[in-house]
């Protein structure tokens, strides 16, 4: 067997949590850093109305002036507000839970899939139980690397249709709970504003938000975000990437990955500000500066599949409530300590 026709092993841990500890004891004054961004509500809300400001002034255009205007820009803003969500998934905007949930729900509204809370709920155990594959959603399933191979096609396929592949997933973890008052009131509210996208502004405005979405995470330069965090593209044993290109600007920053995994308690606007305060720690990763590079070969070189992903088998003692806040838990066991 290839060495890229099966997943790769890991009998250590997940990096991050190690690298936190190591990281608030050297530098301590990156626990300024953390808190919220309630600022973030108002992208929020500027990006919403854009989308339907959009799908209103195509309402009555050409279908390749939809295709077209969802590619070259509903893809950026649609992508954005998913990086919205999951600021609201790390409670990065308000102190109180419910808000953030409520403020996902808002963000989630031009996606026309109701996933914000359901992503809520399968983020955290991704942080928590990194490349466990019963808890790890952002992990293929075997028979999902095996059908795309190499092929350049059926990569292609993959990222067209990538919200589907992460839907089905989702059967295998059976440990999360798929359904609840929240996830029923995002389906409720999703299901309402399309209704009223179709009835007052007509089919062509709903098709160019379904496909802004279908493009801000999929077969698009912006898709390779997905490849870019935690495939092993540039090193067989570094198993989190960062991306310090220049579409950090539209995406809010989300392509500090490495950095997001060690402090998942820094909002968007600060995470460069950690990795200027600890250079040695994260300039000697490796990173990506270009998605569009990465896209592209991601697509046509054969010697990368799906099976470029680190598993491991041990869940370290963490339990299946942890909420993935290594860094708070850190300041305060060092507020403990002290009193």
């Amino acid at each position: 067997m290839n060495s890229t026709d099966r997943f790769r092993f890991s009998t250590g841990p997940e990096p991050h949590r190690g690298r936190t500890r190591e990281i608030m004891i050297k530098h301590p004054q990156v626990k300024s850093l953390m808190g919220k961004n309630p600022v973030t509500f108002l992208a929020i809300l500027g990006l919403v109305g854009g989308m339907i400001i959009g799908a209103y002034l195509l309402r009555d255009t050409s279908w390749w002036l939809v295709l077209a205007t969802a590619y070259l820009l509903g893809a950026f803003a649609n992508h954005a507000l998913f990086v919205m969500i999951h600021e609201c998934t790390h409670n990065l905007l308000f102190k109180k839970k419910s808000l953030n949930l409520a403020a996902a729900i808002l963000a989630n509204l031009p996606h026309t899939l109701p996933s914000a809370i359901s992503f809520v709920r399968y983020h955290i155990k991704h942080h928590s139980f990194q490349g466990v594959h019963e808890l790890d959603g952002d992990l293929p399933d075997y028979w999902e690397a095996k059908l795309i191979n190499h092929s350049f096609f059926g990569k292609a396929l993959w990222l067209l249709f990538f919200p589907v592949f992460q839907a089905i997933r989702t059967v295998r973890l059976k440990e999360i709970k798929p359904v609840d008052g929240w996830i029923i009131a995002n389906w409720i509210v999703q299901i309402s504003f399309n209704v009223a996208i179709w009835m007052f502004f007509g089919p062509k405005a709903f098709v160019f938000l379904l496909l802004s979405f279908f493009f801000s995470v999929g077969l698009h330069p912006l898709g390779a975000r997905w490849i870019q965090e935690h495939y092993l593209t540039l090193d067989e044993k570094q198993e989190t990437y960062s991306y310090y290109g220049p579409l950090n600007a539209v995406a809010f920053n989300v392509g500090f990955h490495n950095e997001h995994h060690d402090f998942p308690s820094i909002p968007w606007n600060k995470l460069p500000d950690l990795k200027k305060n600890a250079p040695e720690y994260y300039d000697s990763l490796k990173s990506h500066n270009s998605w569009t590079k990465l896209f592209f070969r991601f697509l046509f070189d054969k010697n990368i599949s799906l099976y470029m992903r680190i598993l491991r088998q041990e869940r370290n003692k963490v339990a299946l409530t942890d909420e993935s806040k290594p860094d708070t838990e850190l300041v305060l066991e060092g507020t403990r300590q002290r009193f």
